[in-house]
C-alpha cells in the first residue's frame, strides 16, 4: 500500500566519510544532489536529503546568503533538506568526554550547526529533520575511565540540549561501534538515561551500525547472540527484536542500510558497521522486513516517531556511488519500506 509518509531522503556525506586523503576524493555535494534528482522507481522520487554540516560541502561557518544559495538549489531540484550532522570531531570539534577545551569545541560545533538548522527551517527548506551527534572519541580512551568518561559525555550532551532547545532543535546519538560510550547498546541506553531528556536527546538508528550491537563487536560482554550464532532467521529475528525493544523508544531518526556483518573504515573514518548495497548478495537484513522493527511499536503499528527516513551507504566506492542504478536501487527498497511501514 502507497503512503506519504515517513518521507523518502538521501544521504549527501557518502560524498565526504571515508574519503579524501589517504582514500578516495571527495564527491561534491552538488553532484550528490544531481545523482539524488535523476533516481527514480514507478514515479518515485526522493523528497529531500540530509546533509553534511563540512567543507567540500557546507561550511559549518556559512553566511546567510551561502544558506541562502544552498536552500535555492534544493529547492530547484524539488528537493527539502532534513537531518543534519553537525562536526563534533577535531580538528573542529573535540571529544565529548575530553579536556575542558575540546568539550568546549564540541558544543561549539552544536551551537553552530543549530543556528544553520534554525535558519534553515526560516528559509523554508528543512521542515523537519534533526542534528546528528557522537561522542567524537574512540572506545580505547574512553575505556581507560568508564564511569568518569560516561559523566563527562552526559554532561556535554546535556549542555548540548540546552543549546538545541534555544534554537528549536533536536540531537540524534548515532549507535557506531566505533565510539566510546556509544559503542555498545547497552552504554548506548546509559547514555540516553544519564541525560534524561528524551524530547531533546533521542536515538539515531542506522541498520548497518545497529547489526554490529548485536554481534558486541567492541564490547563483547553486551552481545546478544552466542559464539554459535550462524544468521539463523528465527534467531536473527529474536535478537534483533531485544535491540530494538530497547533502543526503539528513544529513536527519532532512521538510516536504511545493508550490513555484511563485517566491519570497514577508510580516509580518516574509524572501522565500524560496514555498509553494502542493498541487493548484497551478503548483506544479513532483510531491509524492507527488519526496518520494521525499528518504525513498528509493539502492536505493529507505526510509532510515527520519524518523518522521514535515510539511506546510508558511507564509504561506498566512488566508481560505485557514480552509478545512476545504485540510487535507484535504494530508492526501490526504500519505497518499500514505506509501503509496509508508513503512515498517512
Amino acid at each position: 500500500m502507497a503512503h506519504t509518509y515517513p518521507k523518502l531522503h538521501n544521504a549527501g556525506w557518502p560524498g565526504l566519510v571515508g574519503k579524501g586523503e589517504g582514500s578516495e576524493p571527495f564527491i561534491d555535494l552538488e553532484t550528490m544532489i544531481d545523482l539524488t534528482t535523476k533516481a527514480e522507481v514507478n514515479g518515485q522520487k526522493f523528497d529531500g536529503m540530509d546533509v553534511f554540516l563540512s567543507l567540500p560541502h557546507i561550511d559549518i561557518d556559512s553566511s546567510d546568503d551561502d544558506l541562502k544559495r544552498w536552500a535555492d538549489l534544493f529547492r530547484e531540484k524539488n528537493l527539502v533538506i532534513g537531518s543534519m550532522v553537525a562536526p563534533v570531531w577535531p580538528p573542529s570539534g573535540g571529544s565529548a568526554f575530553g579536556s575542558e577545551d575540546e568539550r568546549k569545541q564540541f558544543l561549539d560545533m552544536i551551537l553552530k550547526a543549530c543556528k544553520i538548522g534554525r535558519k534553515l527551517k526560516d528559509i523554508g527548506i528543512r521542515p523537519y529533520g534533526v542534528i546528528r551527534i557522537d561522542t567524537s572519541g574512540n572506545p580505547e580512551t574512553w575505556s581507560k575511565d568508564p564511569e568518569g568518561n560516561q559523566k563527562k559525555s552526559a554532561a556535554t550532551f546535556t549542555e548540548a540540549c540546552n543549546i538545541a532547545e534555544a534554537h528549536g532543535e533536536r540531537l540524534a546519538a548515532e549507535g557506531e561501534i566505533s565510539w566510546g560510550g556509544m559503542h555498545s547498546w547497552r552504554h548506548m541506553v546509559q547514555l540516553l538515561e544519564m541525560v534524561g531528556r528524551p524530547e531533546t536527546l533521542g536515538f539515531q538508528a542506522d541498520m548497518a551500525h545497529t547489526l554490529l550491537y548485536l554481534l558486541g563487536y567492541n564490547a563483547p560482554e553486551d552481545a546478544l547472540v552466542g559464539k554459535d550464532f550462524n544468521w539463523e532467521k528465527d534467531e536473527l529475528d529474536a535478537a534483533y527484536k531485544k535491540l530494538t525493544d530497547m533502543l526503539r523508544p528513544w529513536t527519532i531518526d532512521f538510516h536504511i542500510a545493508q550490513n555484511d556483518a563485517t566491519v570497514f573504515g577508510s580516509g580518516s573514518h574509524d572501522k565500524t558497521g560496514r555498509h553494502c548495497l542493498v541487493n548484497d548478495s551478503a548483506g544479513k537484513l532483510d531491509v524492507p522486513y527488519h526496518a520494521g522493527f525499528w518504525l513498528n511499536d509493539e502492536n505493529g503499528q507505526p510509532t510515527r516517531a520519524v518523518q522521514h527516513i535515510c539511506w546510508d551507504g558511507c564509504m561506498f566506492p566512488n566508481a560505485t556511488m557514480m552509478q545512476q542504478a545504485t540510487w535507484s536501487d535504494i530508492l526501490g527498497a526504500m519505497v518499500e519500506v514505506r509501503d509496509r511501514h508508513g503512515w498517512d
